[in-house]
């Protein structure tokens, strides 16, 4: 039987037809940096395994990868934490690399620019000096170690998303506007999946896919966002501040947008149930933050220059090196 979805333009759930409610606490959430800890470091290990027997077990090599993504994921991880990001974490990804997340209300664009060059400049730096000492000394390590981390971190800013040059891009010019965001979605899809199909490596499309199901569930999130906005149901703040009205309103949409996943549930029935994880994660996907405008006009073509320059100037100094 074919299922009819329902959105929040064309289901009960409209202005005027809300009837008051006692609507219960929205649901904590409970922070456990430990935990969080152990697993990154089991994945870790698991993506070093995994990328052991499926691709090369040189062993030298997938420490040297290893270190690179933790010396990018943590420049990210300090300039989130100096601009005081809440909730900040690496997240490992066993053979797709991995990525750190965090939450603030008001995104500055000069901040947000920071934090993603801090992930690719260390790097890069490193790769740079490690290749300049070798050199003379002519290690075979060291050589692979400065390639491994001048190639990730120079693929990480290609202007694709969800790379960093992609992100970088995204920041400056069109966070803000959804269907220049969707373009761009489809062409990093499409600049992926051709990178994949040149290595000929069929796991590498796993990225260009999980793009295509972001892109999806956001355009579900837009139709909501602008459902909220008629509503004016507050969604540009963070989880913590949400109020607990405004939780199980947005949790309503959910279930009507997403019946496949939610359709058990009854929309206006204001009690927890075993999908609350999948709901307050769905929720904060909702939920948007302020960005803060403030690289306009010079400063903006300046941050776009440095993009440039971090992304050419270490293929200058191979070029100079070499030749």
């Amino acid at each position: 039987m074919e299922t009819t979805e329902t959105t929040p333009e064309n289901n009960s759930f409209q202005s005027g037809e809300e009837p008051a409610y006692n609507y219960p606490p929205k649901p904590e959430i409970v922070e456990r940096n430990d935990q969080s800890i152990v697993r990154s470091l089991l994945s870790l290990l698991m993506y070093g395994v995994l990328f052991y027997f499926i691709f090369d077990q040189n062993i030298a090599y997938i420490a040297a990868i290893l270190v690179v993504l933790l010396i990018h994921e943590s420049g990210h991880f300090l300039f989130m934490k100096l601009f005081k990001y809440n909730n900040v974490r690496i997240f490992i990804v066993p053979l797709l690399g991995a990525f750190t997340s965090g939450a603030k209300q008001k995104v500055s664009q000069f901040q947000m620019s920071l934090i993603i060059l801090g992930g690719p400049v260390p790097g890069i730096i490193i790769g740079c000096v490690l290749l300049y000492l070798n050199q003379e000394i002519k290690n075979e390590n060291i050589q692979m170690l400065a390639n491994t981390f001048l190639i990730i971190n120079l693929l990480n800013l290609l202007p694709m998303h969800p790379l960093d040059g992609g992100r970088m891009i995204e920041t400056l010019f069109f966070r803000e506007n959804y269907m220049i965001r969707m373009v761009f979605g489809v062409i990093s899809i499409l600049g992926l999946s051709a990178i994949a199909l040149w290595q000929q490596n069929p796991i590498l499309l796993i990225i260009p896919f999980m793009i295509g199901l972001e892109l999806f569930n956001e355009s579900k999130f837009n139709k909501i966002r602008t459902y909220l906005s008629t509503e004016k149901i507050h969604y540009r703040l963070e989880y913590k501040d949400l109020p607990d009205k405004d939780y199980w309103l947005i949790r309503d949409c959910l279930i009507f947008s997403f019946p496949k996943k939610y359709g058990m549930l009854a929309a206006g029935r204001y009690e927890y149930s075993v999908f609350e994880p999948s709901l307050i994660s769905h929720v904060k996907a909702v939920l948007q933050t302020n960005l803060v405008q403030d690289l306009a006009g010079f400063r903006k073509i300046l941050m776009l220059l440095v993009y440039l320059f971090v992304l050419f100037a270490p293929i200058f100094f191979l070029v100079t090196l070499y030749y």
